[in-house]
């Protein structure tokens, strides 16, 4: 372990910061009104596994978080430094990938689902 992660790892220990996240999650609508899961539901909590440092519990929570957080990074970094011009295709590319990583986590998913209903039918 770097000291860097165990810093940061003790950081937000010490401020309670994570429990209170844990806490005061946004409820999923979408959810809340069929019963079934969004394509999104999971990312919360495995960003909040991400800040207390469980990566595998991160990834087994929602796969494309790391995928989807690095690419709001670049957003965020092409925002100020204008890291892709118009005729590059690497934003474009880089959001092609993780909608899919989205899409096959959301089917496998929903696929998990539907089996255990059926089974238990």
């Amino acid at each position: 372990m770097s000291s860097g992660y165990l810093q940061v790892k003790i950081f937000c220990s010490q401020l309670n910061f994570v429990h209170w996240l844990q806490n005061h999650l946004i409820p999923c609508p979408f959810k809340y009104i069929t019963g079934i899961d969004c394509p999104g539901c999971g990312f919360q909590r495995s960003v909040m596994a991400l800040f207390q440092g469980d990566l595998q519990k991160s990834f087994a929570l929602y796969p494309p978080a790391i995928p989807l957080l690095l690419f709001f990074a670049y957003g965020i970094a092409d925002a100020f430094i204008k890291l892709d011009t118009p005729t590059s295709a690497v934003k474009k590319t880089l959001f092609m990938f993780v909608g899919s990583i989205v899409l096959v986590s959301y089917v496998v998913k929903i696929w998990g689902f539907y089996v255990l209903y059926k089974t238990s039918a």
